[in-house]
C-alpha cells in the first residue's frame, strides 16, 4: 500500500502538535505532517491526501467563547480559498472514506461542539454534548486512571484491557449531553470509552480528583458508532515512554507509555483497511 500519512492540524492556539506528530511516527505512521489550519483554509493541504486526523490539545482562540466553540464555527462554515469547496465537507468525505479522527483535549472539546461526536445515525453536525468548566471551579493538571470499556467499538482502545493512566491539563472537561435519551444511548451502544476511575480500574468514579471534572458518568472519552471517531480528555501523546511517567524513577514500568497503544491501533488499523 501507500505511505500511511497522519495529519496534526495547529494553529490559533493549540500546544501539543510536536507531541501528537511523535505519537504517530512512533506508533507506526510512515508520514506524520503538522499544517497549520491556515494551510488547510488556502486550500495547500487537503485532508483527502491523509488517513489519520489528529485535533490537538490548547487553547484555541483563547477559549473566548468557550472551549474551542470559535474553532467549531470555523470548521464548519469556513469555505476552501479559491474553491467553492467548504472545509467542513473535507471532514465529512474523511469520515465517509472510513478513515480515522482524534480528538484530545480541545479536540475534543472541538469535535464534539461541531457534532461529531456521539455521531448518532451518521449526523456528524448535530451536536448533542458539550465539555464545560470543571466542578471544582480551577484547572486541573494531574494523572488520572481511566477504565476501558472492552465492548467498546473504538479502534483506537482495542486491545488496551482493564484500563490506563494518563495526564489530563484542562479547566473545561466536565462531559454533559443535551439529554437523559442522549447519554442512555451512548453507554447502551458502548460509546463511552473511557470513564475516570480507581487505580484498580474497577468501575468510574464521580469522586474528586479522580474524576477531575464532574463529567456526567465519569465519561472521560467517548466514540462514535463506527469507532473510526473518538475523543478523550486526559493526553495519551503525553505518555508515549515510561520517562514520561511521574514516578519513573521509582517503578519499573515498562519501555512503552499507556497512550502509545491508541497510536498503535490506528496505524494497524490504516494499514488493514485503508
Amino acid at each position: 500500500m501507500s505511505k500511511t500519512r497522519a495529519i496534526v492540524i495547529t494553529g490559533n492556539g493549540t500546544n501539543c502538535e510536536m507531541e501528537a506528530a511523535h505519537a504517530c511516527r512512533l506508533g507506526g505512521f510512515d508520514e506524520a505532517v503538522i499544517a497549520h489550519i491556515a494551510d488547510i483554509l488556502s486550500g495547500e493541504i487537503r485532508l483527502d491526501d491523509f488517513h489519520f486526523l489528529n485535533l490537538t490539545g490548547g487553547f484555541l482562540d483563547g477559549d473566548d467563547l468557550g472551549s474551542a466553540k470559535a474553532q467549531a464555527n470555523r470548521l464548519k462554515y469556513a469555505g476552501i480559498s479559491g474553491s467553492s469547496e467548504r472545509l467542513v465537507e473535507q471532514f465529512t468525505r474523511f469520515i465517509r472514506d472510513g478513515k480515522l479522527i482524534l480528538g484530545v483535549c480541545n479536540g475534543f472539546q472541538l469535535i464534539t461542539k461541531m457534532g461529531m461526536l456521539p455521531g448518532f445515525d451518521g449526523n456528524y453536525l448535530n451536536q448533542t454534548a458539550t465539555l464545560t468548566y470543571n466542578d471544582c471551579g480551577r484547572f486541573q493538571d494531574r494523572w488520572c486512571y481511566l477504565k476501558c470499556d472492552p465492548a467498546s467499538p473504538s479502534v483506537f482502545t482495542r486491545g488496551i484491557g482493564r484500563g490506563i493512566y494518563l495526564p489530563v491539563r484542562h479547566g473545561e472537561g466536565k462531559f454533559l449531553c443535551d439529554s437523559e435519551a442522549t447519554l442512555a444511548r451512548i453507554e447502551r451502544d458502548h460509546l463511552a470509552v473511557l470513564k475516570y476511575s480507581d487505580a484498580d480500574y474497577t468501575s468510574g468514579t464521580m469522586e474528586f480528583p479522580a474524576n477531575p471534572n464532574g463529567s456526567v458518568n465519569a465519561i472521560a472519552g467517548i466514540c462514535d458508532p463506527t469507532g473510526r471517531i473518538m475523543g478523550l480528555m486526559p493526553h495519551p501523546e503525553a505518555f508515549v515512554h515510561y520517562t514520561q511517567h511521574p514516578r519513573w524513577t521509582r517503578e519499573e514500568l515498562p519501555e512503552d507509555g499507556d497512550g502509545l497503544a491508541l497510536y498503535r491501533n490506528a496505524a494497524q488499523y490504516v494499514k488493514n483497511h485503508l
